[in-house]
């Protein structure tokens, strides 16, 4: 009697465990299986916190791996695995814009990997083309304003890249830090690609002069526009539209007319982790319906890049993002020429790089 129960046991524990795997939906269980030998995963993050941990948590749940995570700018991420050298303390990184995943490839910090959910990938350069990164969402980059503090000055809205440069903007205008934010190295990218290298490196220095702050995070304009700290900040508009649905209907978004670019918030393993199969399983997880329309309620209202997932819901009312509206952007150009940029950059400022540049 015993042995049947002993037998009845494992034959309950058997069919669990491939409940748990058809629980899994269209992932691959022989990659599940060999991500559950390896336990656990560790991921930085460079996305908002709130999407951060609704991934991280939902990655649990679905196949039973600990996850342990921490909110990083891309810069705090690159900085930390350049350092690190090959022996990473994390296995993955997830959003964040794309450039500093390009240098990190560049500098061999990466992993290469094919993912079999890269097939929902609706255009061909949302995934590095041997597998070094992912992207799982793309974001506008534009302007995000204050209406009452303009009118208060009795300033219009900048409409364009050169309005910018406007003696009325002086100390009115927040940007993030180059050395810290994936989202001002794109910016500097983008001058560059629309202006050409010289003129658009004149610009960003130009420009310099209306700066009051740069942020340590991309995100860091936008959440001072509303609150009347920043009365013009640059960034991307989906920042802008979760600080409107916070209920800062004060502030108006705008996408440059003279043109403008876009992020690919990304995933990537890094070269030399430590559980392997858990991060490529999270590869194919941030590729999926599972992962990215946790967004939504978790605040991130990007622009979904995939085939088989749902649009954040809250765009639908803010038609003016259209992701179409952005230049041809080069990424070979930025993957090859991001950081001498940057250095180009700080070298014109000299002593101009000043407190202004936060790092906290």
């Amino acid at each position: 009697m015993k042995k049947l129960l002993v037998w009845l046991l494992i034959a309950v524990m058997a069919l669990s465990c491939a409940s748990a795997l058809a629980d899994v939906g269209d992932f691959d269980p022989e990659l599940v299986k060999a991500a559950q030998e390896d336990g656990e995963l560790v991921v930085y993050g460079s996305c908002e916190e709130p999407y951060l941990i609704a991934a991280c948590k939902h990655f649990e749940e679905l196949f039973g791996i600990k996850v342990s995570y921490q909110r990083l700018s891309t810069g705090e991420v690159q900085a930390k695995i350049t350092n690190e050298n090959g022996d990473p303390s994390a296995d993955v990184w997830f959003g964040g814009t794309n450039d500093p995943y390009n240098e990190s490839a560049a500098a061999g910090l990466l992993m290469a990997y094919e993912a079999k959910n890269a097939a929902h990938l609706t255009k061909s350069y949302y995934r590095d083309a041997d597998g070094y990164w992912y992207g799982i969402y793309q974001g506008i980059l534009g302007f995000m304003v204050n209406n009452e503090e303009l009118a208060r000055l009795g300033l219009e809205a900048p409409k364009t890249w050169d309005d910018l440069l406007k003696d009325e903007y002086k100390g009115l205008i927040w940007l993030s830090n180059p050395n810290t934010a994936g989202t001002a190295k794109l910016v500097i990218n983008t001058m560059v690609q629309m202006k050409g290298h010289d003129e658009g490196l004149k610009f960003l220095v130009d420009l310099d002069k209306n700066i009051a702050q740069y942020t340590k995070s991309g995100s860091g304009p936008s959440k001072n526009v509303g609150i009347g700290q920043c009365t013009i900040g640059i960034g991307f508009l989906h920042d802008g539209v979760y600080q409107i649905l916070q209920g800062y209907d004060n502030i108006g978004l705008i996408i440059p007319e003279d043109g403008t670019s876009f992020e690919i918030g990304s995933t990537a393993i890094f070269e030399g982790c430590q559980h392997e199969n858990a991060a490529k399983l999270w590869i194919e997880y941030a590729l999926s319906p599972d992962c990215v329309e946790l967004a939504d309620d978790a605040g991130s209202y990007q622009f979904l890049v995939i085939d088989n997932a749902e649009m954040p819901a809250a765009l639908a009312a803010f038609p003016e993002l259209d992701p179409t509206k952005t230049i041809d952007y080069d990424f070979a150009d930025a993957k090859a020429n991001t950081s001498k940029y940057v250095t180009e950059y700080f070298d014109l400022l000299g002593a101009a790089a000043d407190s202004r540049f936060k790092t906290e």
